[in-house]
């Protein structure tokens, strides 16, 4: 009678016909079904078989087997002949598998399998992760023996693992042992990367990120690379997620013909928009020997160099917002050669400073720190800045009882300005100076017609300086001395634009526009300055020591404003925008000097002879449509009539798959004209970039150039691609550098640089420090 109650108990709780088992007697075990069971042994409570496609429920898992064995005492399965265990997005196939029902842990021989990682939304304030694939997640694994010892962690035996799903994966990884935790890491022993079935690299220990979430701690993909200058190159990192809002990257190059570098980036996000990074970088070179193009060889000896990037911005109390940048190197010749970014290794120069903002009711404060350092050679350089600037404004506020309006603006400032030659110390110069500003100003606006507007300024502004220029009568050369100046004058100044002049038309069966409306703007500017007899003692630094004094300006031009009714995107209601901006103007002085110092034209400057008429501007700008721009500016002499400057340029995008702009600029040469008859100071330059990928972004290139027309010289050229599978990708770059255009002394006249990098779908990859490989999508 007993053993016949137990017979019906197990019937019950093991579902013969697709029964339920109760939760409380076999917990884990929520249904089975089978084509029959059979009882074990004596015990009739502890070890029954299932056999016959076998189909277990175990919560949130699925188990198919021919034959399963369960031990209720040990809360044990064993499973034989095509055992399938499914959870979630996991699965397991296998010869054999021993497991505990309850844990959903055991053991799997001959096993293969996959599971899926996905990535999170992306979480507000959180740091962007390092560049990964964004390609699919599926992680495929197959091993002797699989053994499941957590949730989402696997340890393989003799096996390995994929994201490939090809017969023969374009990539694998095998090992002795294989640690695979899909929720953080994975780290191998014996390691053997291979290329469609071909062993490729071999390591005796790897460890790098699986984890679901957006960023996580690990080995990055290396970039490999060559260059003439440095010869054959690994990059390697490592990327440590210190937690949600900081991050910190360790780098190491090695250069086979050169040397090694180190280096490290920190980044953080702590909301709010305060936030920054800081890049360091250490490039130790032996000494290495270069065959010339004459048959000679040289031997560039041993250096060391480094260099710093960053930025950063911060709150603090009482509205107070504060940034903060570097970008320095010790080596200006390491610095162009090693520089990737043609314009930034063009600029020549190292700077730091920083600079902090507030504002409470009508007043606002911002005070700067600058120091910049330019090169024109590796030995020559010239400092400018301020150490530091602090501004105070009391912003512009209605006199009450009176249609005037009242501001004020006081300044000090420590500015630099210094040259220094290494190799002639007596050409050394120092014209570092502290001003002092002050600038009270009362404006009247006249708007009682919309087509005719007047704005009229009165301004008094007294400067002083500690240091000033001096003429020495025994070199007859100006000296700088420590003799303080102060310079007091009146500014008058009245602003007209109108009458304007509009004009519409309705074409109401145009595919661009539904209408088209032209305005004609005139303006008139009248400045007047009253005199400031120590003009020519004043240290020239920034737009507050160029003013002339004694001098009546008259700026005077008119714009062509052109605008077009039509929708913004096909769909959309239709709305006016500006399709062309067309404008003309030109100064006239009432003091020939002023003609050098006027900060509207990029011509002037005290090398051209002094005019009473400024070059004549023209600028042009066009967006027709969202996907394209162009604009122009271009100045022409007034005396000669003849061209001093240009310079053109546009942008196109289409459809989101193809962006590409094009610059070009000339500096003219007028036989005439001081300041435009020396060859050696002409220039003229084109510059373009195209950036073209398919919408999935599987295939993509990027080629850029800058091309000196005037020497007839390729200065840079650069080509990028990239392929990304559903598993795997590949990246490419390939670049010419002629150091003739940037820099001299090196060993070779031009550097061609060659990278490659590979993604493997999930894992992440960087690009090396000095640029490699930016910009193109892995």
């Amino acid at each position: 009678m007993i053993r016949a109650a137990a017979l019906l108990s197990v019937a019950l709780l093991l579902g013969t016909f697709q029964g339920v088992a109760e939760a409380q007697q076999l917990p884990g075990v929520d249904n089975i079904v089978s084509d029959r069971w059979e009882q074990v042994g004596t015990d009739v409570e502890s070890h029954y078989r299932f056999i016959g496609n076998v189909e277990m429920t175990l919560g949130d898992a699925m188990l198919y087997a021919d034959v399963v064995e369960v031990f209720v005492d040990k809360d044990l399965i064993v499973a034989t002949g095509n055992v399938t265990l499914v959870q979630t997005t996991n699965r397991i196939s296998a010869e054999r598998g021993e497991f505990n029902y309850k844990t959903k842990l055991g053991t799997f021989w001959t096993a293969y399998g996959f599971a899926t990682i996905k990535p999170p939304a992306p979480r507000p304030g959180a740091l962007a992760p390092p560049p990964v694939s964004n390609q699919d997640t599926d992680v495929y694994f197959q091993g002797d023996v699989v053994e499941k010892i957590g949730g989402r962690k696997y340890k393989i035996t003799k096996g390995g693992f994929t994201t490939c799903v090809q017969p023969t994966p374009r990539w694998q990884l095998t090992s002795d042992t294989i640690v695979l935790n899909l929720e953080h890491y994975t780290f191998l022993r014996n390691a053997v990367f291979s290329v469609k079935g071909v062993p490729f690299l071999y390591t005796p220990v790897m460890y790098y990120p699986t984890k679901k979430d957006d960023r996580a701690t690990g080995f990055l993909i290396p970039t490999f690379g060559e260059t003439t200058l440095r010869g054959e190159s690994i990059h390697n990192a490592f990327f440590w997620a210190i937690d949600r809002s900081e991050d910190l990257t360790l780098m190491h190059d090695f250069f086979l013909k050169t040397g090694q570098g180190v280096g490290s980036e920190y980044r953080y996000n702590f909301g709010g928009a305060s936030n920054g990074d800081l890049k360091a970088y250490f490039l130790n070179e032996h000494n290495a020997t270069y065959s010339l193009d004459d048959g000679q060889t040289q031997t560039v000896p041993t250096s060391h160099s480094y260099e710093v990037h960053g930025s950063g911005t911060q709150f603090f109390p009482f509205g107070i917002r504060a940034r903060g940048r570097v970008d320095y190197f010790s080596n200006i010749t390491e610095n162009q050669s090693f520089n990737m970014n043609y314009l930034n290794a063009y600029a020549s120069q190292r700077s730091y400073g920083g600079n902090a903002i507030g504002a409470w009711g009508t007043y606002s404060m911002n005070a700067t720190l600058d120091h910049t350092q330019w090169f024109s050679s590796a030995t020559q350089s010239a400092t400018t800045g301020s150490w530091p600037t602090v501004s105070f404004t009391r912003n512009e506020r209605l006199i009450p009882g009176t249609p005037l309006y009242f501001s004020a603006g006081a300044q000090y400032a420590s500015l630099e300005r210094n040259g220094q030659d290494t190799e002639h110390p007596e050409l050394d110069y120092n014209q570092d100076v502290t001003r002092l500003d002050f600038s009270p100003q009362i404006r009247f606006p006249f708007t009682k017609w919309q087509w005719f507007t007047v704005n009229s300024t009165l301004a008094w502004r007294d400067t002083f300086y500690t240091r000033s220029l001096a003429t020495n009568p025994e070199t007859n050369s100006v000296e700088t001395v420590d003799q303080s100046l102060n310079r007091k004058f009146f500014t008058m100044q009245a602003q007209m634009v109108g009458p304007v002049f509009n004009r519409v038309w309705d074409t109401p069966d145009n595919q661009y526009a539904e209408k088209f409306k032209h305005t004609v703007e005139p303006f008139l500017t009248i400045v007047r300055t009253s005199a400031i007899d120590n003009f020519d003692k004043i240290i020239l630094i920034d737009g507050t020591d160029y003013i002339v004094g004694g001098n009546t300006q008259l700026t005077y031009g008119v714009n062509n404003r052109f605008y077009a009714k039509r929708p913004s995107a096909p769909g959309q209601r239709s709305q006016p925008r500006e399709i062309l901006d067309v404008s003309i103007s030109q100064s006239h002085y009432s003091e020939a000097q002023a003609s050098q110092y006027d900060i509207q034209y990029t011509t002037s400057s005290n090398t051209i002879a002094p005019s009473n008429f400024s070059p004549i501007l023209m600028t042009v700008r066009a967006m027709p449509t969202n996907e394209f721009n162009a604009q122009s500016s271009i100045e022409i002499d007034s005396r000669y009539l003849a061209l001093r400057q240009v310079s053109a340029g546009g942008g196109y995008s289409w459809g989101g798959w193809l962006q590409t702009n094009l610059n070009w600029s000339k500096r003219a040469y007028i036989a005439q004209l001081q300041g435009f008859n020396d060859p050696s100071t002409l220039t003229q330059a084109i510059s373009g970039q195209t950036n073209v990928h398919t919408r999935d972004n599987h295939f993509g290139g990027i080629y850029s150039f800058n091309y000196d027309v005037l020497q007839g010289t390729m200065l840079n050229q650069r080509v990028s691609a990239f392929y990304n599978s559903q598993c795997c990708g590949i990246a490419f770059e390939y670049q010419t550098f002629n150091y003739a255009g940037v820099t001299q002394g090196l060993p070779v006249s031009a550097d061609h640089r060659f990278f490659l990098s590979f993604t493997l779908a999930g894992l992440g990859n960087f690009s090396p420090f000095n640029g490699a490989m930016s910009g193109v999508p892995r």
